[in-house]
């Protein structure tokens, strides 16, 4: 079972290029930032993962705030990701570099398409394309996202960003991004483009997987989701040609969730092959330590 962390990368956090080395020296099997590219001042959407009935959402509340105690406005602060992973790729060698998740629609796929092919052929081919379509509406729609159709708007972008990667000339006619016949380069070093996951629990998640992705990261998912969202990969790859072992999961545990070597190993039984683990503590001495404190039970 692979082992990554996830750092909720913040201008208050210690440097991501100190914290992806540590996570590499330590054993960790991948590195991975969030994004957010604004945040409005005024807004009423309401985070899905905090729904699941008053328990859980309590549960969720105290997980934020454990790793939020002291900076409650840290979400405004997230880092550019790609802009914190090249500073990581720079000091490292091995371990893998992820978004978790880019929001696509918030982007220009021409631009986009380059930032991550740059990123991919920089650190060797080591990036993780986790992409998800947003889900504060205020934010996204400031971004130019068609917040209502917003996952036919990012497989329109994904599709396109696929073409750019993989042809020396390319011209895309999609419902939302059209261009002529271009060159887009640097070209990705991993062939034939960076693995794109899907960071998302919508009903039509596995299908979107299997029609034009590549993995699933699922997030505060028990055992028994990842277990039937493994059959149901397998199913619908089988329909569609597709080898189902060329399909990842990554399941990404939320502060506090899979940190024992059981939970881990159930994962894995149930079909994960890799999980990430949300770190809670991202700056001065206490960053470093939080790892290799995990590293000493998880990492072999």
């Amino acid at each position: 079972m692979k082992i990554g962390v996830f750092v909720f990368a913040t201008e208050y956090s210690t440097d991501p290029a100190i914290l992806a080395q540590r996570a590499e020296a330590l054993g960790f099997a991948s590195f991975w930032v969030p994004e957010h590219t604004v945040m409005p001042v005024h807004y009423r959407s309401r985070y899905p993962g905090s729904a699941g009935g008053k328990e859980r959402d309590a549960h969720y509340a105290r997980l934020l705030s454990r790793t939020f105690a002291g900076r409650p406005d840290s979400y405004d602060r997230i880092l550019d990701p790609f802009v914190a992973l090249a500073r990581a790729s720079a000091v490292t060698r091995r371990i893998e570099l992820g978004t978790s998740i880019c929001l696509v629609p918030e982007h220009n796929p021409l631009l986009l398409a380059k930032r991550v092919a740059t990123l991919d052929a920089c650190s060797g081919g080591r990036f993780v394309f986790g992409i998800g379509a947003g889900w504060l509406r205020e934010e996204a729609e400031l971004m130019g996202a068609d917040f209502p159709r917003r996952w036919t708007q990012t497989a329109d972008a994904v599709r396109a960003m696929q073409h750019l990667w993989t042809h020396e000339e390319s011209s895309y006619a999609g419902r939302y991004y059209r261009f002529p016949a271009l060159r887009s380069f640097p070209k990705p070093a991993r062939k034939p483009h960076p693995p794109v996951l899907l960071g998302s629990m919508a009903a039509r998640v596995f299908q979107r997987i299997v029609d034009w992705g590549d993995g699933w990261i699922p997030a505060r998912v028990t055992v028994e989701e990842i277990a039937a969202g493994r059959a149901a990969l397998n199913t619908l790859a089988e329909r569609a040609g597709r080898d189902p072992q060329t399909l990842t999961i990554v399941a990404f545990g939320m502060p506090g969730e899979f940190r024992t070597a059981e939970e881990l190993a159930a994962l894995e039984r149930a079909g994960a092959d890799q999980v990430t683990i949300w770190l809670t503590q991202t700056e001065g001495d206490e960053a470093l330590a939080e790892p290799e404190a995990l590293a000493a039970t998880l990492v072999s």
